[in-house]
């Protein structure tokens, strides 16, 4: 997929499919080793929200599901509809096993035949959906990183949302599928701040805990003012290391401090003081803190206003917190924009990318 926006067709291979063809001709099974299939697992289980649209189906029979998928791609033609009805109605752990039941009845990988089958952005969403969560998020760094240009709003949207075990996850299962670390690709196809805060973000030493130190929030809040508003040019560093160190309670008091010695919120500061892809970052970084729904649903919203969209963002976030927080996101799209994301969606998209698409996101 082109970086910058289209419209519906698929004019261009998408991300992930573009991706899983360039390793091999049909689409992608990609072995884990067991330690690396556990840690996937674990991590998947552990970022599942219980405000997803996307829940377990009830009486659930993975070889029905595998029947009926292989029901739909066998003859000529294939039956899209019987697809979305399985695929946009179970779980991430749910499809796991219609993998498996398809594999053991048919003898064939189920990505690899939907991959054959079907094209454009239906077919990316269809084989995100299919993906552990970290694998899909390592899948979408590989694309992003590939190739002439970087899609800096992949890395952005992803390491500046995921948690510390995440991120450890993505990690070790870059590591094993590429045979290098997340982090030398980062640092190969990016530079400067920008580059070193995505590398801290790599760390995944963010501390996790709901400890507030008034004193240090005060300094946080201080030291950063200093090194932006209150002095000619900007020590960025000083940004980084609160903002990609400190937790989630703690940032938000900084915020208030922030507000109270500069007179400003930290969002515009961050606007006056940088940009390009280093404001980018920064901003996802304080809007994640501040409500991490909210910042998706703005991104949502960017990537449809406007002529054309950008259905790589449209397609990442639609799958990756499609069981996480889009009951939240949607609640959020509504509040920011005074219309439903459904609607958006609705009016931006078309054919079986659209309806499979409105199903991730539930009613209006």
């Amino acid at each position: 997929m082109a970086r910058g926006k289209t419209k519906n067709g698929p004019v261009t291979s998408p991300p992930l499919v573009e991706l899983l063809h360039s390793r091999q001709p049909s689409s992608g099974q990609f072995s884990l080793s067991p330690e690396i299939h556990t840690l996937v697992l674990h991590s998947t289980m552990a970022a599942i929200g219980n405000r997803g649209t996307v829940t377990e189906a009830a009486g659930f029979d993975p070889e029905a599901d595998a029947q009926r998928l292989r029901g739909a791609m066998k003859g000529a033609g294939t039956e899209e509809a019987t697809i979305i009805e399985v695929l946009a109605h179970r779980t991430i752990a749910q499809r796991q096993r219609i993998k498996e039941a398809f594999k053991q009845a048919v003898g064939k990988d189920l990505a690899d035949e939907l991959s054959s089958e079907l094209s454009g952005n239906f077919r990316s969403v269809v084989l995100g959906l299919l993906m552990l969560a970290p694998v899909y998020d390592a899948y979408e760094l590989r694309y992003a990183m590939k190739g002439a240009g970087t899609e800096e709003a992949a890395l952005i949207d992803i390491l500046a949302t995921r948690s510390n075990q995440e991120i450890k996850t993505i990690n070790a299962f870059y590591k094993k599928e590429y045979g290098k670390s997340l982090e030398d690709a980062v640092s190969g196809d990016t530079s400067g701040m920008f580059q070193r805060v995505l590398v801290s973000l790599l760390t995944a030493g963010r501390d996790e805990s709901d400890n507030v130190d008034e004193a240090q929030a005060v300094l946080d809040a201080k030291e950063i003012f200093e090194a932006g508003e209150a002095r000619w040019g900007t020590d960025e560093v000083k940004f980084l290391t609160v903002l990609c160190v400190r937790n989630h309670k703690h940032l938000l008091r900084v915020f208030e401090e922030y507000q109270k010695v500069s007179g400003r919120d930290i969002e515009d500061s961050i606007k006056r003081e940088m940009s390009g892809s280093l404001e980018d970052v920064f901003l996802a970084i304080v809007k994640c803190i501040k409500n991490k729904p909210g910042f998706f649903a703005e991104r949502l919203y960017k990537s449809m206003k406007g002529l054309g969209t950008t259905d790589t963002i449209l397609i990442r976030i639609m799958v990756a917190r499609a069981e996480i927080d889009m009951l939240d996101i949607k609640a959020q799209f509504l509040k920011m924009y005074g219309k439903t994301l459904h609607s958006f969606i609705k009016g931006d998209t078309s054919g079986d990318y659209r309806k499979i698409l409105l199903e991730l996101c539930g009613g209006e």
